[in-house]
This record gives C-alpha cells, sequence and structure tokens, in this order.
C-alpha cells in the first residue's frame, strides 16, 4: 500500500509484513499482511490507538523485536542510495548482521529519554559511543563531534554539558540527547516514537521544532509513531492510520484531514478536542479494540463501526485506491455499497 509517485525513490519498502508474538502458549498477531512504501525526504506519520502495532511495525526496521516476538513473513527492503538493489532487513537474525544498518541506517528516538539513556554513564560519553561504532572516529575527533551535535540540537554550553550525567537534565533536554544520539549516527532514517508524549505542550512544541529542522539539515526521511492526530498536523507529510495491527488507509495529510473515507479515520478525527463544539460532549469510540490472540475475521473495526456492512463481519476489505495519493481498505468504497456521508463533524472539516 502506498502511493505511486513518479520518479521518488523508495528508501524502504514493505510488502506483507506479518509479526506475531507468542505469550505463554499464545499467539497474538501484532502486524497482520501490511504494505507501505517509505519515500527518502519525506515525513511520514502512523496513527492510531495503543496497541493497534504501531510501535511493533518499526521495531522490525531495526531488529529491536522482543524475544518472544517473531516476524512471520514478508520482506523490509531498505535502499540505502537510489537505484540501490536494496537489502531485505527482514532476512537480518544476529547483531552483528544488524550493526551496519542499526542506527547507522536507520535510528530511533524513544518516547521516554529517561529510560532510553544510561543513568551510569555522562551523556558525551553515550554520544561518543554511537559516533565511533557508526563515523569510525575516535579519540578527540569523536569528542569534537559530539560536542556539535549537543550544539545542534539546542543545548546551551554543549562543552560544560558533555561531562553530565542523564539526571542532571530536563525531560525535554533529555529528549535532546536522544536526538543527538540519533543524528551521530548519521541515519538516513529517523523513526520518532512518540517522541513528545513525557513532555509539557510547550516543550512538545520545541522537540518537534528541533526534528524538523533535523531533518532539513540532515536530509533526513523521518517516520512518526503517535496517537495525537495535533501532533501528526505539524510534522506530516503522509499519514497512515493503522487499526488492530492493519493498515486501514493512507495518504497525504491533506487527504486525512479534508477527505478521510474510511469510518475509524472519521471516529479518530472526531475523537479530538478541537473538533468538539462548545456546550456538546466529545466524541469517543464505542467499544474496545478486538484481541489480537484471536483470528480476526472481516473488517476488524466493524464490532465498533455504525456504519458496517454485513460483508464487514464476513471478509477482510480489499483496498480500493481514491486518488493517486490516497488508498482505504474500507467496504464503503465499493461501487455496489451504499452510499454513506461522514459525519457532520468531518463534513464541517471539509468545509473550512
Amino acid at each position: 500500500m502506498g502511493e505511486q509517485r513518479e520518479g521518488a525513490d523508495i528508501i524502504v519498502s514493505v510488502k506483507n509484513l506479518e509479526v506475531s508474538f507468542n505469550l505463554r502458549g499464545q499467539i497474538l498477531h501484532a502486524v497482520r499482511n501490511v504494505s507501505l512504501d517509505i519515500f527518502r525526504g519525506e515525513s511520514l506519520a502512523i496513527v492510531g490507538e495503543s496497541g493497534s502495532g504501531k510501535s511493533v511495525f518499526c521495531k522490525t526496521f531495526m531488529g529491536l523485536l522482543d524475544a518472544n516476538g517473531s516476524l512471520d513473513s514478508g520482506e523490509i527492503r531498505y535502499y540505502r542510495e537510489p537505484s540501490a538493489e536494496g537489502i531485505n532487513l527482514a532476512k537480518l537474525k544476529t547483531d552483528r548482521e544488524w550493526q551496519p544498518y542499526r542506527g547507522g541506517a536507520i535510528a530511533m528516538v524513544m518516547q521516554d529519554p529517561l529510560t532510553s539513556l544510561n543513568p551510569l554513564k555522562t551523556v558525551g560519553s553515550q554520544i561518543v559511543e554511537a559516533i565511533e561504532i557508526h563515523q569510525k572516529l575516535k579519540g578527540r575527533s569523536a569528542k569534537e563531534k559530539a560536542i556539535a551535535c549537543l550544539e545542534d540540537v539546542g543545548i546551551a554550553m554543549p562543552e560544560k554539558r558533555f561531562s553530565q550525567f542523564p539526571h542532571e537534565f530536563s525531560g525535554g533536554m533529555r529528549q535532546r540527547v536522544v536526538i543527538a544520539i540519533a543524528i551521530a549516527c548519521n541515519p538516513r532514517l529517523l523513526i520518532c516514537d512518540e517522541p513528545t508524549t513525557a513532555l509539557d505542550v510547550t516543550i512538545e512544541a520545541q522537540i518537534l521544532s528541533l526534528i524538523k529542522g533535523m531533518k532539513q539539515k540532515y536530509q533526513l526521511t523521518t517516520l512518526y509513531i503517535t496517537h495525537d492526530l495535533g501532533v501528526v498536523a505539524n510534522v506530516a507529510d503522509r499519514i497512515v492510520v493503522m487499526y488492530a495491527g492493519d493498515f486501514v488507509e493512507i495518504g497525504t495529510a491533506e487527504d486525512i484531514f479534508y477527505n478521510p473515507r474510511h469510518p475509524y479515520t472519521w471516529a479518530l478525527l472526531s475523537s479530538m478536542p478541537s473538533s468538539g463544539v462548545k456546550g456538546e460532549e466529545l466524541f469517543s469510540i464505542r467499544g474496545t479494540p478486538p484481541s489480537l490472540f484471536q483470528h480476526i475475521t472481516g473488517d476488524a473495526f466493524a464490532p465498533r463501526n455504525p456504519y458496517a456492512l454485513k460483508i464487514d463481519f464476513v471478509r477482510r476489505p480489499p483496498l480500493f485506491q481514491v486518488s493517486p495519493t490516497h488508498f482505504v481498505r474500507s467496504w464503503l468504497l465499493d461501487p455496489r455499497a451504499p452510499l454513506v456521508a461522514p459525519p457532520e463533524i468531518i463534513r464541517r472539516k471539509a468545509r473550512v
């Protein structure tokens, strides 16, 4: 599933990916046969409720699944340079095989900077470690590069901060350090997993602005994982909506915010506080997501979908192409389906 763009370079191409976890003998199907092309230089966001499989999907790019997780089928092809043959990351098994790609090609900024950093090491030594592994610099050269990275992410007095420990930094400053470690590896793709969840609104804006700046300076492709559509609106060129381990809608930010076509996307947008009307109760999605321990028949969102058709409970919807940039997995797009208008709150957005 992906936008068809003439002349666009693909940096990562995911085909028919399935990921599961073995939990006390039960199999949890976390990612269910998804495909996606990520284009060089773009800013892509994956949104959905907690437990939808966003982080699991992206962790497969770096071989970071937990020990009880397995990549059951599919491929993840990484292209370091345009027109290169590419390497299937899904076939890498050992840390030795992963080393050239984990950090050096694809880096990740985790959502909790305090647990991402080693409390027993200075922040400078942690940045230097990444530089020595991925840029082959040593000694004074590595230290100078590390200080430059701290300066790049907006940390004042970087020479002094180089020798301090994570507990001497605020939450926002720690997140800047984590970003410094990521860019020190000189990656092509930067994955940001809920990078502002633990921060207040003011610091959140600063961190998002910083990531945008790093994207331009280092010519990065950025992939955001978030449940916050407010964050998405500020950073994303394209958006993937994920539900119960599946991609249900993908399109440009304009497609998703102003012409959403999947009922789950309607529900997510309707749930945004900014979508509410003064004096009216804020919309909430009824029910709960399905158990991924169970085999899902049909459309996973059907039990929570007030617009569900009978076929939604029987067969998984095919992928319908709305436009060259917009794809939706919903039976409502079938020519034989009854015409269903979006909720008023969505139509109101489209008129803005």
